[in-house]
């Protein structure tokens, strides 16, 4: 049976937990904000599937797990388990997804690890391997779906896995309720990074670009080592929104930089290419001045430091004439760090429109006259 009902968020509050404000050295206080400012009309409804419809629903690709979500994790005991429960008939945890208004298609926002164990219990795969239960009781110990007996596998194919499915109904060009949505619902255990959200809820060709930068090595020595949580490839999108769109900025970030990759996942490659190169250009330019302590005014790299001086340098190599010299843009770097000004910019509150404005209208300043 499938019933509905229409949810509206007015108000909410950031997420409690663990300080994520200074995740793997990066000094960023926007993480700690909020994704959800404005209200939202939000459509939610459950929905009864049987496994044998979700195993076609994910052949097909109907139901979609995006693919810089976080990987398969389950080993084959923990997903012969849940095959095992099915078959035992016991219930089993739901799937949340959200339908996108643009071809009906549903995004998987929890239960990848269950409907890839389906999938792949279905196809008799397992990581490349012949997909055999193990560590469940008999008489489905050792088997595969199409050893079970007749009435085993009718029993799985009309198994029952609830989901709740949700759709943002205002306003139509956002997708703020979404992200706000995974945040909550995804965590895993631990709370998901902004960037690993927006990995899943905006990808495409732009998201692919992001990736593909932070392989670079001149930004791989600037940043150090790959984040496990994505935050370096959240600043090279930081930098990149900021060299297209300063002025558009409204806080909160998060909103501000998922709005930026969806409209730049529908830019022609033309445009992505022009990105890439601008970036990558940056990147040697800003390691050949600053060597070690780049974006680092303090200890570590400050997010707000490296946005603002990264994407002034993207401006200035965009107007005529010879780049800049490296030995200049470190001394107009270390007189910007100097400003008490540009200070107030990157200290703290570093999310609000104002000080935004000022660490970036001071670092265009900064450089374009080299």
């Amino acid at each position: 049976m499938i019933t509905d009902q229409e949810k509206s968020i007015d108000d909410v509050t950031p997420v409690s937990g663990e300080d994520i404000s200074s995740w793997e050295g990066i000094d960023d206080d926007t993480e700690l904000e909020s994704t959800l400012k404005e209200p939202y009309s939000i459509r939610s409804y459950g929905a009864d599937y049987t496994v044998d419809s979700l195993v076609k629903r994910m052949d097909t690709e109907a139901f979609i797990v995006p693919s810089f979500q976080r990987r398969f994790v389950w080993n084959l005991t923990h997903s012969s388990r849940f095959i095992e429960s099915l078959l035992m008939g016991l219930p089993v945890p739901g799937i949340f997804l959200y339908k996108r208004p643009e071809d009906g298609r549903q995004l998987v926002i929890d239960g990848q690890q269950r409907l890839k164990t389906l999938q792949g219990f279905y196809q008799e795969m397992f990581k490349e391997k012949k997909f055999r239960l193990a560590g469940v009781r008999e008489p489905w110990n050792g088997l595969t779906y199409h050893e079970l007996d007749f009435d085993d596998q009718l029993r799985l194919d009309d198994s029952i896995v609830h989901a709740v499915i949700f759709s943002q109904e205002s306003p139509k060009d956002s997708i703020d309720s979404i992200h706000f949505v995974f945040e909550r619902i995804n965590s895993g255990g631990a709370r998901l990074s902004a960037q690993e959200i927006r990995n899943c809820i905006a990808e495409g060709p732009f998201t692919a670009l992001t990736d593909e930068l932070n392989r670079n090595n001149d930004w791989r020595n600037i940043y150090g080592n790959p984040s496990a949580r994505a935050k370096d490839q959240e600043l090279i999108t930081r930098v990149l929104a900021f060299f297209e769109r300063p002025d558009d900025y409204k806080r909160p970030m998060a909103t501000f930089l998922t709005k930026f990759t969806q409209d730049m996942n529908s830019e022609p490659t033309q445009k992505l290419q022009f990105l890439k190169a601008t970036f990558e250009e940056v990147c040697s330019l800003s390691w050949e001045a600053l060597k070690n302590r780049a974006f680092r005014p303090v200890r570590t790299i400050n997010a707000a430091v490296l946005e603002s001086v990264m994407s002034a340098l993207a401006r200035r190599l965009q107007d005529a004439g010879p780049p800049p010299k490296a030995h200049a843009v470190a001394k107009a770097y270390k007189e910007l760090l100097s400003s008490d000004r540009y200070r107030s910019g990157w200290e703290s509150g570093t999310a609000d429109e104002e000080k935004v404005r000022i660490r970036v209208e001071l670092a265009r300043d900064a450089f374009s006259s080299l």
